[in-house]
């Protein structure tokens, strides 16, 4: 039987017994068999169909380059080429693919990254980082609430829209979110650049951006208290306040007051109670409030 026609019906799966038979009897069965199973083990289509065989034959006899030299190439010898460029493809692409990693509302996440530094991922958050150019590059994109436990190596940075974090090895919490950025030094130092201005944050320090204006204050906390389930606040505008809220419990605020940008709110609500979370806000405010399913409504109280 034909040594290309026996082919084409074992890449097809149809050989019957007896072309089975007389398939393993040809020299080049070996070097075929081996072809495919190394494309397999590295996830590669290979050809798997005789379709796919006779689209090859088309591109082949349509090159142009010299003609004499592919004539004399063996049929196989091509397909292993395409093998190849193949498992070539594969490897760029997927080996160097990003690893995302995301959050949903009302959902914290522990990470552990490829050189033990850990991280504590907030609810409705986002990171990602190239796990294979890793040892050289310790660089992740965040957006929204991150802490991190740094292990000691070469420079650690955090990406986020409003500016860069860079680390050797700490503790450290970023807080991305619109066009806010918080962070917060625990251990060891952290610089954050945003456009062309830089800080050092120490122990203990803070950076705010909000609106294009820093501010630099002091904490004594000795961890992010969302990490403990409790969001904290400290001058912050009052729409801040009830997205956190909507991350936290899956729920939709409704606000009959003032405009939300207006109002500036300094303390915190747990994660765990929604009631007691929503009176934490409401009675420093004068609010009153109703829950109704997932949408709860603050408003002012009647005098």
């Amino acid at each position: 039987m034909e040594k290309e026609y026996l082919l084409k019906k074992w890449l097809n799966g149809t050989l019957s017994e007896e072309e089975t038979t007389a398939f393993q009897e040809l020299d080049d069965y070996t070097l075929f068999k081996t072809i495919v199973e190394d494309a397999a083990h590295f996830k590669a289509s290979a050809f798997s169909s005789a379709a796919e065989y006779e689209l090859l034959q088309q591109k082949l006899s349509k090159k142009k380059t010299n003609r004499s030299i592919v004539r004399h190439i063996p049929w196989y010898a091509k397909i292993a080429s395409v093998l190849v460029i193949g498992i070539s493809v594969y490897l760029m692409f997927f080996l160097n693919a990003t690893t995302t990693i995301e959050t949903t509302v009302g959902e914290k996440i522990t990470i552990v990254l490829p050189d033990a530094s850990t991280v504590n991922l907030n609810a409705a958050s986002e990171l990602s980082y190239v796990k294979k150019e890793w040892d050289k590059n310790r660089q992740i994109k965040l957006h929204g609430e991150a802490f991190f436990d740094v292990a000691r190596g070469s420079a650690f940075k955090v990406l986020t829209s409003e500016g860069t974090i860079t680390v050797l090895g700490t503790e450290f919490n970023v807080k991305q979110r619109e066009t806010t950025l918080e962070v917060v030094c625990y251990e060891g130092k952290v610089k954050v650049a945003v456009g062309e201005v830089s800080k050092i944050l120490e122990v203990g320090d803070q950076l705010f951006l909000r609106e294009g204006n820093i501010r630099l204050l002091r904490t004594q906390e000795v961890l992010p208290s969302w990490t403990r389930n409790v969001s904290s606040f400290e001058r912050a505008p009052f729409e801040e306040v009830l997205n956190e809220l909507e991350r936290q419990y899956k729920i939709q605020v409704n606000y009959e007051g003032k405009r939300q940008e207006e109002v500036l709110f300094t303390g915190g609500f747990e994660h765990n109670n929604l009631e007691n979370a929503i009176r934490s806000i409401t009675e420093p405010m004068d609010l009153s409030f109703t829950i109704d399913n997932n949408t709860v409504t603050l408003s002012h109280r009647e005098k």
